[in-house]
């Protein structure tokens, strides 16, 4: 690998490729524009502690390959990933775009490591991912520094604190970008950009939009730069949207979890493992319909549809070690009414939810590295898959809220990458990866480290055909 040394920054002059976002989408694209010849500029709008937006908060990617390695337990097939997308979006994906990013992924497993990504052995638990996904060693946060410091490597320029206010595209085509940096604002010209900058689920007043106040009560579990101005910005420039505003990936995470940039150690495992009631003390979906990865995600969107968009996942001492706890402890009781009063519910409510959960359930070989037989019979909503009775104290509960990590309203793109216009024609320079983006291919629903595989792909073709644009 060759390394350039970058010169000082200097926003007056013009370059190449202008890539606004430093998370992972925006770092691929920099680094394969970079990679192609072409001088780089990325805008990070956080302070270089914050770095890196979402992705700083992962920990594995989901890819396409052909068998066992010493960081995967089997092969992952394009047909077997294409079906798993469609079973979790419902068929809500664009094929053609989505058959892109699964096929496109089959390298990674050398791509990630050849930038500085070192990945980390698998490990048993309820995540049941080790054949399908890799993980890195040390987390999110490892690979975007990883990351960075290769884009520097590679000469790629980077301002952090630098937020993009303002795009100059006239006619569908890219000009410049405002952008507010070391007190003052300044015009970047670039012959062409790279929208990388998420979504707009930080922003709580546009998230009101369409969850009036319900929304005060989301849990934000990414960063908080992530308020969608970019977003507006392109479908003011009449971008063509794609996916619905109400939808987004969320996941159930510790009601005690900090507005913003919890991050993955909020999120709750315990689900499958008990009941989960709402503030009424009623189930209301089944705890045990498919496996954690498939349908964890669902788990964010049904508590925010509940009164007061809270719910309480609640188990007993069968349960204990099964899962990965919450950063914060469990509330845990020697009965189930004291467990009520412990979380504010009826304690005659609980206990007759729980009473009839017990009475449903039908006994079977209990097994939570498959889809066994433990289930219930005769109950509304049922739970399809281990059901255990909830009757040996010390009873446990955590309270949940829903735990937004990105929304599903974005841009159209192409296969290249572009952006496309409302008139139906794409940009000439305009690209788009990672979250912004990613409504083309998750229309709903989600699969545990997709996010990050479309990211990569799509940030990798729109950082090479950037080059290519500005180049040629």
């Amino acid at each position: 690998m060759q390394y350039k040394i970058a010169p000082m920054l200097d926003l007056a002059r013009s370059f190449d490729v202008l890539v606004i976002g430093g998370g992972n989408a925006g770092l691929c694209a920099a680094m394969t524009a970079s990679r192609a010849g072409a001088s780089v500029l990325l805008l990070e709008s956080s302070p270089e502690v914050f770095r890196g937006g979402n992705s700083r908060h992962t920990r594995d990617i989901r890819y396409m390959h052909d068998g066992a390695t010493d960081f995967v337990t089997g092969a992952y097939s394009e047909e077997e990933f294409w079906e798993d997308l469609c079973r979790v979006t419902h068929g809500e994906t664009t094929e053609p775009l989505a058959r892109l990013t699964i096929r496109e992924s089959v390298d990674l497993g050398d791509w990630m490591p050849a930038h500085g990504v070192r990945w980390q052995r698998p490990l048993r638990g309820t995540l049941h991912l080790a054949r399908t996904n890799v993980f890195f060693l040390g987390g999110g946060k490892a690979m975007i520094n990883a990351y960075y410091d290769t884009a520097r490597k590679l000469g790629v320029e980077v301002a952090y604190a630098a937020e993009v206010r303002e795009l100059d595209v006239r006619e569908g085509e890219f000009r410049a970008a405002t952008v507010a940096f070391g007190g003052s604002s300044r015009e970047v010209r670039a012959k062409c950009v790279v929208v990388a900058a998420g979504g707009f689920e930080a922003n709580i007043a546009w998230l009101k939009e369409y969850w009036g106040e319900a929304a005060d009560n989301f849990v934000i579990r990414g960063t908080p730069y992530n308020r969608g101005l970019m977003l507006r910005k392109l479908l003011d420039h009449r971008v063509q949207p794609v996916g619905n505003p109400r939808e987004f990936h969320a996941v159930a995470v510790d009601a005690r979890a900090p507005k913003f940039d919890g991050g993955i150690v909020t999120r709750l495992d315990s689900l499958p493992f008990g009941i989960v009631v709402n503030r009424d003390a009623r189930r209301f979906y089944d705890e045990g319909e498919d496996f954690w990865p498939k349908r964890y995600a669902i788990w964010g969107g049904l508590i925010a549809r509940q009164p007061g968009q809270v719910a309480y996942s609640i188990g007993d001492a069968r349960a204990v070690g099964r899962f990965m706890p919450s950063v914060f402890p469990a509330v845990e009781a020697g009965s189930i009414p004291e467990v009520a009063a412990s979380l504010g519910l009826d304690p005659a409510g609980l206990t007759a939810t729980v009473g009839a959960f017990n009475r449903s359930v039908r006994p079977g070989s209990f097994d939570p590295a498959s889809l066994d037989d433990c289930r219930t019979e005769g109950l509304d909503p049922p739970k399809s898959h281990w059901a255990l009775p909830i009757d040996r104290p010390p009873f446990w509960a955590y309270p949940l809220r829903p735990g937004i990590t990105f929304t599903y309203l974005g841009v159209t793109v192409d296969e290249c990458a572009r952006v496309v216009m409302q008139a139906g024609r794409p940009s000439s320079n305009v690209f788009a990866a990672g979250e912004v983006m990613a409504g083309n291919i998750l229309g709903r629903g989600y699969l545990a480290g997709f996010g990050l595989t479309i990211g990569t792909v799509f940030g990798r073709i729109a950082g090479r055909e950037a080059a290519h644009h500005a180049l040629r």
